[in-house]
């Protein structure tokens, strides 16, 4: 695009480079309307005169290097004076280039196809880096997602073992700094093989996915966590919980179970599907470990288990004797 308030200058420069089919022109004498212009024909290069009337060449050139979607196009000023001084005001201001009008045509042409593929050049690499800015953030919201999805249980959407073992490590690190206890409640749904031996598995994994919900809804803090640790077998963390604590979420999570009397024909121990639970709590120190933690909840559903069912069972702060063969579940 050429900015000049000379008709005679326009027409020598365009004819200087027609017939080149990589270069389109545009050109205007009223520099008034040169930043309008440049918006609308969005140039690779700008030739702009500095001498014009009611016009300084220099404010436009400020003027296009005050506008986001022209301060990297290239400009060459196009001026009759062949003075040092305006030269580097010139290149001072953001000029890329300065000829003296009228330039040669073959120099000219080398000109604006230089600056002009440096500023396509440079186009295409912010382009570049946009959409690899973009397929980065994609490709981060994605991850998130996705460890997110490896997280979560496919039946029933809340965490799966995987998520609570990493869970339950922290906390225990957390705990052990922070001298808080933590809480481990094992639940298992009762003669749950009947219920699907005579139901279906369809029925069956409806009853998990409804018994995972009351569960889940069942906590109460952000740390806390209810996961599916297997089968028909849940397992809630309950970080900064004692044992009465823990045992209150587990009595709730019976008697919400049974409000929901979810009808279980074959159950030889009551007409709805039931749950056992076993309950664990520790102080987390040197000695001691999640697995411990674990093992001490699961003895306590064994126990739960044996003592009839439908129960919650609350166990020692030291392992107790439990049977070596847990009853079936």
């Amino acid at each position: 695009m050429l900015v000049d308030d000379q008709p005679i200058v326009c027409e020598a420069v365009r004819r200087m480079l027609e017939n080149q089919a990589d270069i389109e022109f545009h050109s205007l004498t009223d520099a008034t309307l040169a930043l309008e212009e440049a918006h609308q024909f969005q140039p690779t290069v700008i030739l702009q005169d500095l001498v014009m009337p009611g016009v300084d060449g220099f404010g436009v050139l400020r003027q296009y290097r005050s506008e986001p979607t022209l301060e990297h196009v290239p400009v060459i000023v196009l001026s009759a004076k062949d003075d040092p001084k305006l030269k580097a005001h010139s290149f001072g201001l953001g000029a890329n280039d300065y000829l003296i009008k009228l330039p040669d045509r073959v120099e000219l042409l080398a000109r604006l196809r230089y600056h002009s593929a440096g500023h396509i050049n440079r186009m295409q690499r912010d382009e570049a880096f946009r959409r690899l800015h973009e397929s980065q953030a994609a490709l981060a919201e994605a991850n998130v997602e996705l460890r997110r999805l490896a997280a979560l249980d496919g039946l029933t959407g809340i965490a799966n073992r995987r998520r609570f073992d990493e869970a339950i490590g922290a906390e225990w690190q957390r705990g052990r700094r922070d001298g808080k206890p933590l809480s481990v409640l094992m639940c298992d749904i009762d003669s749950f093989k009947s219920y699907n031996d005579s139901l279906g598995h369809v029925t069956g994994d409806q009853c998990i996915r409804q018994v995972a919900g009351l569960l889940a809804s069942q906590l109460r803090r952000p740390a806390d966590l209810a996961a599916r640790y297997g089968g028909e077998e849940f397992a809630i963390l309950l970080p900064e919980t004692d044992l009465e604590g823990a045992r209150m979420v587990a009595e709730a999570c019976l008697s919400q179970l049974r409000a929901l009397a979810i009808a279980h024909p074959a159950n030889k121990h009551g007409p709805i599907v039931t749950m056992s639970i076993g309950v664990a709590s520790a102080i987390p120190c040197p000695g001691g470990s999640t697995e411990m933690l674990v093992r001490r909840a699961d003895r306590a559903l064994y126990t739960a288990k044996s003592d009839g069912r439908d129960r919650v069972v609350v166990a020692a702060p030291e392992a107790s004797t439990v049977p070596a063969l847990p009853p079936s579940r």
